[in-house]
């Protein structure tokens, strides 16, 4: 089995959801659809939607929701 690795397109910050009190675009394990937003990176107060950008098995993320990321980090695996 391979893994798909999902990168950050921007530095920023990482959030698993689109407000505090809202569950998470996707959690570890779930599965994913290549156009299912994972998460958002916010560059001052603008926000750039994640999309898996790949079909597959169970999503894991590497990085903690509110964790600063830069430009091509790894932030999410997804098993093929």
């Amino acid at each position: 089995m391979s893994k798909h690795e999902i990168r950050s397109p921007l530095p920023g910050t990482f959030y698993r959801s689109s407000a505090p009190d809202v569950p998470p675009f996707k959690s570890d394990g779930d599965d994913v659809c290549s156009s299912d937003a994972i998460g958002l990176i916010e560059v001052m107060k603008t926000f750039q939607e994640i999309q898996a950008g790949v079909a597959g098995g169970s999503i894991r993320f590497l990085v903690d929701n509110e964790e600063p990321v830069m430009a091509g980090q790894v932030i999410a695996e997804v098993e093929q």
